[in-house]
């Protein structure tokens, strides 16, 4: 009979650190509210959020990428430039060496690798800080996009690539799309039973759970979210190809991070190099491959940006590596490392880019535009580390992970 009294302030507890934790979840759904009163309903019109899905899909590509590299501890300053440094080797095997796109991608994602293990190297085997590192890389591909463009764009682009970031799923009929309704079902059922697993798992081991009236309002909230999506998208042209991509990154790269060795291994590291390091995980080897991720997330950043521009331009991905980086800190992620999510970082990506769009559509000038997402950056880090400070620990999402804490010393 002591029980649910007993078990009452630990889920006050479990709420509160949900909230906490879809605190900028919420902040992104009162961020769409407000601009779709202020622009007067145009914010989520079918062709407005299917242009906001494509016009941030190369951010949100390398938000993904950055999240990992910050989890870590480390910083990327390149991304921007190789970003124009793989679009600009892509159009030139395309356009000049007349190779086929089904060689040209491979080809580039490679070149992408290439460059993150370059800069992992210095990185994890030489020590070399990462802010250094990555800082001369953007100096670099930086110049070497002038070069091999020779200071001119290159334009038009095959159609093949182009389709990569403008495509849509086939199927389109008289009605609304039936394949992004059906997809968007799907995703609806799969987000639903994992709810419900969790929720059963906790139940199992004794932990405290929600509600069932909670559990099941959330899941109603959930399908209601996705099916409105969804279908404001099929009410167009349907899903993009781009969007697609996109779904599948953040699926398979949140498995990976909440579900995995591998993704276990990068918070460890991230949470304690010297404890990841004496728990028998080779950190060096986590890093490197940390940055070779980076390298191949940014070429794709930088097909799905050639071929949305239809150009290959020395002056693409300016300024590209620093809205990732605030996408991954207003998505949740620390600068001390160890504490992020996959999810975070899209949700960061997003909140800018609704920001962006819709500073846009009420026609606020570039200026006010920049101050406004500069103190929104700050506004979530301050909460970030407010939230921190008042629980008395860091809170990370990884379950049994801690943030970036030294182990006291012997005497």
């Amino acid at each position: 009979m002591n029980r649910p009294t007993s078990s009452l302030p630990r889920l006050r507890e479990m709420l509160r650190g949900r909230t906490r934790q879809y605190g900028m979840a919420i902040a992104l759904v009162a961020i769409i509210i407000l601009f779709q009163i202020l622009t007067g309903g145009l914010l989520l019109t079918p062709l407005n959020v299917t242009n906001l899905i494509m016009q941030n899909s190369y951010i949100l590509i390398l938000a993904i990428g950055m999240m990992l590299v910050i989890i870590t501890g480390h910083i990327d300053l390149s991304v921007g430039s190789v970003v124009a440094f793989t679009g600009a080797m892509a159009a030139i095997m395309l356009n000049s060496w007349g190779l086929p796109t089904v060689v040209v991608v491979p080809a580039a994602l490679l070149l992408g690798a290439l460059i993150g293990a370059w800069q992992g190297f210095w990185i994890a085997y030489v020590g070399v800080p990462a802010f250094i590192v990555t800082l001369a890389g953007m100096l670099v591909f930086r110049g070497a996009t002038l070069a091999v463009l020779g200071g001119e764009s290159i334009a038009p682009l095959p159609q093949s690539l182009r389709v990569i970031a403008g495509g849509f799923l086939p199927g389109r009929s008289d009605g609304p799309h039936l394949p992004t309704l059906l997809l968007g079902l799907a995703g609806a059922t799969v987000i639903v039973w994992i709810q419900w697993r969790s929720r059963a798992r906790s139940r199992a081991r004794d932990l405290p759970v929600a509600p069932v009236a909670v559990t099941a309002a959330g899941s109603v909230l959930v399908v209601a979210a996705i099916m409105t999506f969804t279908y404001v998208l099929a009410d167009h042209n349907g899903l993009p190809l781009v969007g697609v991509l996109l779904i599948a990154l953040i699926v398979g790269y949140a498995f990976v991070m909440r579900s995995t060795t591998m993704g276990r291994r990068v918070y460890a590291v991230g949470g304690s190099e010297r404890a990841a390091a004496l728990s028998g995980i080779r950190t060096k080897r986590t890093t490197f491959w940390v940055f070779v991720n980076m390298g191949v997330l940014s070429a794709l950043a930088g097909l799905v940006f050639t071929g949305r521009l239809n150009a290959a331009t020395p002056g693409a991905g300016t300024m590209f590596e620093l809205d990732a980086i605030a996408a991954a800190f207003i998505g949740g992620a620390s600068a001390a490392g160890g504490v992020g999510s996959v999810v975070g970082a899209v949700i960061g990506a997003l909140v800018m880019g609704v920001l962006n769009n819709g500073m846009s559509l009420i026609g606020l000038g570039v200026d006010w535009q920049q101050l406004i997402k500069g103190l929104v950056l700050l506004l979530a880090v301050a909460f970030d580390i407010y939230n921190k400070r008042r629980v008395g620990g860091s809170a990370p999402i990884m379950p049994g992970l801690r943030s970036r804490r030294r182990p006291p010393r012997e005497p």
